[in-house]
Formats: structure tokens, C-alpha cells, sequence
């Protein structure tokens, strides 16, 4: 089993990402995910992936940031893993090799947002990658 982390910059990529996205995101159609996708990279989303031999496992979406809390930092927008494939260690696997490659590249501090109904991914984040919660995030559509 070879398994391999590339960033996706080609539309045939993120076309192969497609499938796991929408796993997370399952309001996305292709239209809305290519569209949103273009603009995103344009203002710095960067989209990863994990791959067992030549299949696509699992995702992560993020951009660099910088505010006076966090300094210099990373937000994780996405991260998903193929349900075929989830419990075997393959989002800590992405994960913590973002966290290297965000460390190697002068971020301070990983940041994510998580739904409040989704107390295993907290729980994942808290207990296997030593998250802290610290802050509740609020929106208010207009």
C-alpha cells in the first residue's frame, strides 16, 4: 500500500476530489463546487489530498490567514475522508502532515471550524490531534 499527500491544481484533480467533497458538502452539485472552487483558489484555497495507491481517501481544504489572535496561520475550511475509508487513520495521516507543511512554511497556529452536531469530529480533534476548543464562531445570513 503506497500512500501519497499532493496538493490538487488541476480541474481533472479536483474533479477526482469531487466524490469525497461531497460526502462533507453534500449541497454541492459540480456547477456550484467548480465555480466556488476557481474563486476560492484565487483568493488563496488551497485543496489537498490523500491518496492509497491511486485512490483518492481524503481531502482537506485550507487557506493562509493572518489576524492579531492567531498571527500567521492556516484555516482548515474542509477536511473530509472518503466513507469507504474513514476509521483507519487516514485524516490524522493529512492532518498532521499540513500541520508540518504549515509549520515549514511559518504558520503559528491550525485553525478549524466544526458543526455543533458533530461531537466525533470534536472529539478527533480534541483527543487525537490536541485541539483546544476556544471560541464559538456565528454567522447571520443577510
Amino acid at each position: 500500500m503506497t500512500v501519497t499527500i499532493k496538493q490538487l491544481t488541476s480541474q481533472q484533480e479536483w474533479m477526482e476530489a469531487f466524490h469525497v467533497m461531497a460526502q462533507l458538502r453534500t449541497e454541492l452539485t459540480v456547477e456550484t463546487y467548480l465555480r466556488l472552487l476557481r474563486e476560492m483558489t484565487q483568493d488563496g484555497y488551497l485543496l489537498f489530498a490523500l491518496c492509497e495507491n491511486s485512490n483518492m481517501v481524503a481531502v482537506s481544504g485550507l487557506s493562509w490567514r493572518v489576524n492579531f489572535y492567531n498571527e500567521r496561520h492556516i484555516f482548515v475550511y474542509d477536511l473530509v475522508t472518503d466513507e469507504k475509508y474513514r476509521s483507519r487513520g487516514y485524516g490524522e495521516k493529512l492532518l498532521q502532515y499540513l500541520h508540518q507543511w504549515g509549520k515549514e512554511n511559518g504558520a503559528h497556529y491550525f485553525a478549524l471550524e466544526s458543526g455543533i452536531q458533530r461531537t466525533s469530529a470534536h472529539r478527533f480533534y480534541e483527543d487525537r490531534l490536541g485541539y483546544e476548543k476556544w471560541c464559538y464562531s456565528f454567522r447571520k445570513a443577510l
